[in-house]
């Protein structure tokens, strides 16, 4: 169930609500909202500080119930840690701590003041809009209905509004699209891989493009991508009695005649590896194989729900990898849509494969303004910036700026890597125009120039989230990574 978020006007003390949140720091020090509950319950913080039962330690929550003089049942004071240094990703982290510690209360509304507090660099719209995206996150639970779900025992948190004026309607705007579209892209990834196929994938698709006037899907199937010469991506789909598709959405925000932006996301729905097969031990997070589809899905969700006045495309490559007597071969040459000959050194690298007939054909069909891919791509790439940064590879610095920058601007962080053609020698083929695959070496660099040779001519960037998409381990779930990023990137292309 998603939050429903709001604003408010009424002072800390005054709140009639079932909890108000307020922020302590270090050493004590009350932010004003702290400080006026404070003086309307005769000292009861400060009480608490002293005792040291609130430490002020960043992201730490301690509960006050029913205080005298304040109107709302309870208070839910949060530490901020030291003032000094104070800043967005800890303003982050404070906001996912609150709204986790209001899940485990009984209740179902709240009002958080912790938009009041001063984020160096940030207004109060930023502010709101990411604290409304951390208590969505916080709040997000698998909805699907293949594990019972026990009846809840207390009432669950559904509202929180945030103490602001009307000026930042906007960010909290922006927040509710975001996290529709964060909600969309989790989900996707979530489910299993029996259900989450190449076929829902683009019903799901189709199913969003009926219910939104500006937006048309197209999906094309493995006999019309035969007939136009997928040859790569097709191969890779080929031991699968699951058929891929390419789906492609395309929303008309703005002027006619303009030239789109477009995304383009893996979506391998389960990776076995192939012939190249997996090793056993957690090969059940192959499923999140498409966590790429399911990012550029979500930011095309979340864009449509902003009414940003841009033409947008989403192009997803759809295919599950499966070992079968019909699938392709390390030694294979593949034709691809570009006309490229590709040798398969490792089906495992299969990615790539399906990625750049999407390039191909999205640049041909839709000639687009820029092309940003997303795909869990290698495995390098987490060993090279583990779980905190995807990785970015363009040869436009000014594109890879723009999307650092939204990046930073929404904690979706992303790192440059180098796409230098020094490391192309390693893609050398002795049987094709260029192999799968380049050696131990570079492995997320190697991949990234790869696909670079059939994005030539396109202002393109690529972002491997392999390390991003989805935590690990048995009840890992997926992070919605790069949606917000995406999002912003588009926001900022006004």
């Amino acid at each position: 169930m998603a939050l429903q978020f709001s604003l408010a006007t009424a002072a800390p003390e005054a709140a009639d609500t079932a909890c108000v949140v307020v922020g302590v720091y270090e050493q004590g020090v009350l932010t004003s909202a702290a400080a006026r509950v404070d003086s309307a319950s005769g000292g009861a913080i400060k009480r608490q500080v002293e005792s040291g039962d609130i430490s002020g330690k960043g992201g730490s929550t301690t509960v006050l119930y029913a205080p005298a003089g304040i109107a709302a049942k309870r208070v839910l004071v949060v530490g901020l840690g030291t003032q000094k240094g104070f800043d967005a990703a800890r303003y982050q982290k404070v906001a996912i701590e609150a709204a986790r510690a209001l899940g485990r209360l009984p209740l179902t509304e709240a009002v958080s003041y912790l938009a009041e507090v001063e984020v160096p660099g940030h207004d109060a719209a930023w502010r709101v809009r990411t604290a409304a995206l951390a208590a969505d996150h916080a709040a997000y639970r698998y909805t699907a209905t293949f594990k019972p779900r026990e009846k809840a025992a207390q009432p669950e948190l559904a509202s929180v509004a945030f103490a602001a004026g009307a000026e930042v309607q906007g960010g909290l705007d922006q927040a509710i699209a975001i996290a529709e579209g964060v909600r969309f892209a989790r989900e996707l990834a979530n489910l299993p891989p029996n259900i989450c196929n190449p076929a829902y994938i683009a019903a799901q698709a189709q199913a969003f493009a009926d219910a939104h006037d500006k937006v048309s899907c197209r999906v094309l199937d493995h006999v019309e991508m035969e007939q136009l010469g997928f040859g790569s991506l097709l191969a890779v789909g080929r031991g699968s009695v699951n058929k891929p598709k390419l789906v492609a959405l395309e929303y008309k925000g703005g002027a006619d005649g303009v030239a789109p932006y477009a995304f383009v996301g893996k979506g391998i729905t389960f990776d076995t590896g192939g012939i190249s097969l997996k090793p056993g031990p957690g090969m059940e997070e192959m499923k999140f194989d498409m966590g790429g589809a399911a990012g550029v899905l979500g930011a095309f969700v979340a864009a449509v729900k902003m009414g940003l006045e841009h033409n947008l495309v989403c192009v997803v490559p759809a295919a599950e990898n499966m070992p079968d007597g019909d699938s392709y071969r390390p030694g294979d040459v593949l034709t691809s849509l570009s006309g490229l000959t590709i040798e398969v050194l490792n089906t495992d690298a299969e990615g790539r494969l399906i990625l750049c007939d999407a390039l191909t054909w999205t640049a041909q069909t839709f000639k687009p303004q820029a092309i940003v891919d997303a795909a869990t791509l290698t495995g390098a790439c987490v060993i090279a910036l583990g779980k905190h940064a995807s990785g970015l590879f363009s040869k436009y610095d000014d594109l890879a700026g723009e999307l650092l920058a939204a990046g930073e601007r929404t904690l979706d962080r992303a790192w440059r890597m180098p796409l230098w053609d020094d490391y192309q020698v390693q893609l050398d083929s002795g049987f094709a125009d260029v192999a799968n695959i380049g050696g131990k070496s570079a492995g997320a660099i190697t991949a990234a120039c790869f696909l670079a040779r059939f994005a030539e001519g396109q202002r393109w960037a690529h972002l491997d989230i392999a390390g991003t998409a989805w935590d690990e381990g048995r009840k890992g779930l997926a992070t919605g990574r790069p949606v917000a990023l995406l999002a912003q990137w588009l926001i900022d292309r006004h």
